[in-house]
């Protein structure tokens, strides 16, 4: 009976879950708040553009290598004693993270951050499609999902009052007191849950993703970084990286037990959804990464301010997110997704009409109209995922959707960084003519960049600072429309190949077969 109606704490135990996967979604969104003064050679690290991509991309890649294992591991072992192991991990980078005295330090310190989120995140999901029975779980996904947009909300505004108060490290700092009440909280309500035929490790997949993924990132920015995709600096990385996740996959398909087994992507809501969330996190995390600059910088917005301007984007999640699973109920999950991803897609290409005269008014609009297609996006694509695959393998399943979409956001920062970076350095050039090869060099880079040469030169360095701005807003320009270019495909690909809405309503349960029970609970 239990099994039908779920666990009988298990909205108190939501709440728990909720609340500590903030930490690693409020890690995300007050980094990107403070990139800017990380990279402040003198209240920051003086961190390079491609320096701030690897602090973000360290984490990310890290995290979606991991996920594989540490799912299968927490099926294993209890995904209640993997969430406590990865509070602790996190915790700990965490406090390294904040003490950092240089940008390699920092990324190491993110890295194994990473590591401590690989075995948080799907741990939170399988605990959810644990106790919850099929017709609340999408529910639940939804109220999960709103956590997440909470976070995304408290992340910048808590950023900007942590950098315009306290020195840079602090917006690590912040994670502490999150990871030892969540602790308490896991340790008291949190029940314990795991497969009762759980897989087996698969470390040779493992490393392989990691060696690939990582190939291929280094080739990407440090193609940003040369303005060239024809250096061996670049392209032996990259091939090197193709060439290894081509050999992961081939490995993946051929063994008993697959860390990443590709034929769930033979059911096409599977494939469809996961698609979805790659492509929608390629975009927008490229997206995000240029706006921290633009607010900042371009626009003269402190990083409080910055952050308050976020608020419109978190407010749509919040409102939307809980209800996007009627959404995809009414008009079917094709439908519902479509829609949202061309206007995604609109959101995107509109900053590309955006300049240093930008009322903030139309930016908070589209801050929300985003958010709120964002918000119909992810909760029934993450429900599609679990849907498909068998209860007992939630943590597989939670590890896998959230893979793509690391790996996703990774590449986003990475190409589309690296294209606004190369773009910048085309736009910027003719206005360092005047200066010494090795200022110039330096001026080139990024904005930041620029402007700490500017800075350096006095009087003479406030010329640079107009053409600086407006090198910046072109890269951005041609960005945005890349990103919603992106975000368009994804739209077609959601159209042609998700199926629809008899096959994605959630208001009717799904039918429980003797090999799918749920784990103990």
């Amino acid at each position: 009976m239990e099994q039908q109606l779920g666990h009988p704490r298990r909205w108190r135990i939501l709440g728990v879950l909720v609340f500590s996967l903030l930490a690693v979604v409020l890690d995300n969104t007050i980094l990107n708040v403070a990139l800017k003064t990380i990279a402040d050679p003198v209240d920051g690290l003086g961190a390079t553009q491609s320096q701030l991509e690897w602090a973000i991309n360290s984490y990310t890649l890290v995290f979606a290598g991991l996920l594989f294992t540490f799912g299968v591991i927490g099926d294993r072992t209890g995904r209640k004693r993997m969430l406590m192991v990865g509070m602790v991990l996190f915790g700990l980078a965490s406090l390294a993270s904040a003490y950092a005295q240089d940008p390699m330090q920092l990324i190491v310190a993110r890295a194994f951050m990473g590591i401590g989120g690989a075995a948080i995140m799907p741990a939170t999901l399988a605990i959810i499609s644990n106790v919850f029975p099929p017709q609340e779980r999408g529910k639940a996904i939804g109220v999960w999902a709103g956590g997440v947009g909470l976070a995304v909300a408290i992340g910048p505004i808590t950023g900007g009052l942590l950098i315009e108060h306290f020195w840079w490290g602090s917006v690590f700092l912040v994670n502490l007191p999150i990871v030892l009440v969540s602790m308490v909280l896991i340790s008291l309500v949190v029940p314990e849950s795991r497969d009762p035929k759980p897989s087996r490790l698969d470390p040779v997949g493992v490393v392989l993703s990691i060696i690939g993924l990582v190939a291929i990132t280094y080739g990407i920015i440090r193609g940003g970084e040369l303005a060239t995709i024809a250096s061996a600096e670049v392209l032996v990385p990259t091939v090197l990286g193709v060439v290894v996740i081509a050999a992961f996959v081939w490995y993946e398909r051929r063994i008993a037990h697959p860390a990443f087994d590709v034929s769930y992507f033979r059911d096409p809501r599977f494939a469809t959804a996961v698609g979805m969330i790659g492509i929608v996190f390629f975009a927008m995390m490229g997206a995000m990464f240029f706006l921290v600059f633009y607010l900042q910088i371009v626009l003269g917005f402190s990083a409080l301010q910055a952050g308050a301007l976020m608020i419109p984007f978190a407010a749509a999640q919040l409102i939307f997110a809980p209800l996007s699973q009627q959404m995809a109920a009414r008009f079917g999950g094709k439908m519902s997704a479509t829609v949202s991803m061309v206007v995604v897609a609109a959101a995107l290409a509109s900053y590309a009409l955006m300049d240093q005269h930008t009322p903030v008014v139309l930016l908070e609009i589209v801050f929300f109209v985003q958010g709120a297609a964002m918000a119909n996006i992810m909760p029934p694509a993450t429900t599609a995922i679990m849907e498909a695959l068998p209860r007992e393998k939630a943590g597989v399943g939670s590890a896998m959707s959230n893979t793509i979409r690391q790996v996703a956001g990774a590449l986003g920062v990475a190409l589309l960084g690296s294209l606004l970076s190369a773009t910048y350095r085309d736009q910027i050039a003719p206005a360092l003519t005047g200066l010494p090869e090795q200022l110039r060099h330096l001026a080139g880079e990024s904005l930041t960049g620029t402007l700490g040469v500017a800075q350096g030169l006095g009087a003479r360095g406030a010329a640079l600072i107009e053409p600086a701005k407006l090198a910046f807003v072109e890269g951005m320009h041609i960005t945005a429309l890349v990103s919603a270019v992106i975000a368009l495909l994804g739209a077609l690909v959601v159209f042609r190949w998700l199926p629809g809405k008899s096959s994605t309503a959630t208001s009717v349960p799904e039918e429980i077969s003797p090999d799918r029970e749920p784990a103990v609970v």
